[in-house]
């Protein structure tokens, strides 16, 4: 039994939960199924985006009851097995090569606000309410939280982890967590023209953009990391697509990737 729907039209691949009976909580197939999904989704040339998504009301509500019934009997060895898999699980998306749009269309409840804050792109209807409801529990946040760190920043992490309150979508937008807001009627159109905007980029360009990120927040800015960034833009000048790119752009045509 398959816990995704995978659609791969090229350029754009779309990865939904569909787990609506259970609010798509993480289980141990749901969490494998993800993995691989988008580790073999990210090396495919083809593709240029990965819309997450999800069937039903809600969008992630974290653990599977079942699961932690399970999990209530492990030990602390299979505890750590188990968690480690989670986040191998989480990586995989914060790490894929392609950009990831979460197309957010109800509930973010613990886990699930994990797989949010490792998206690069987010769009949520207005009636979404996100929940770091792990303190609930007598547990925390642990595999998220770098990630959620990353994404709701430091102060908010701090008050969300330690009160498990309940936040709207209009204050994750707030909180830079979101970056879109939308009604139910408008999540799509809003997600496909994300999607058209990346597409009309350079796709080499749009991964080493990603990268970028990732490579350069938070650290100091230092002559090492300079000459870094200076190698980067020269690598990508020299290249056919940043060759082609620029050509274009001065003789006022389309760009090969464009056709």
């Amino acid at each position: 039994m398959s816990y995704l729907l995978i659609h791969t039209d090229s350029p754009i691949a779309r990865v939904t939960l569909n787990r609506p009976d259970v609010r798509n909580a993480f289980n141990e197939g749901l969490i494998a199924e993800l993995t691989a999904a988008f580790t073999t989704l990210g090396q495919r040339p083809d593709l240029r985006a990965i819309v997450l998504a999800a069937e039903g009301k809600a969008f992630c509500a974290g653990a599977d009851l079942n699961w932690m019934k399970a999990m209530a009997g492990y030990s602390w060895d299979e505890n750590h097995a188990d968690a480690t898999r989670l986040a191998d699980m989480l990586w995989s998306i914060y790490s894929c090569p392609l950009p990831v749009i979460a197309r957010v269309q109800g509930d973010v409840y613990a886990g699930g606000v994990g797989l949010v804050a490792c998206a690069d792109v987010v769009v949520a209807v207005d009636t979404a309410g996100f929940c770091l409801s792990e303190a609930k529990l007598g547990l925390l946040p642990a595999t998220i939280g770098p990630y959620v760190v990353k994404a709701l920043g430091e102060q908010a992490s701090r008050r969300y982890f330690v009160t498990a309150e309940r936040f709207s979508a209009a204050e994750a937008h707030r909180l830079g967590l979101v970056h879109e807001v939308v009604a139910a009627d408008a999540l799509d159109a809003k997600v496909a023209e994300i999607t058209t905007a990346l597409t009309a980029n350079g796709p080499a360009a749009v991964r080493a953009c990603k990268q970028l990120v990732k490579d350069v927040a938070s650290r100091e800015i230092t002559p090492a990391l300079r000459d870094d960034t200076a190698r980067r833009i020269a690598d990508i000048r020299a290249s056919t697509e940043g060759r082609d790119g620029v050509q274009s752009f001065l003789n006022k045509a389309k760009p090969s990737w464009l056709g």
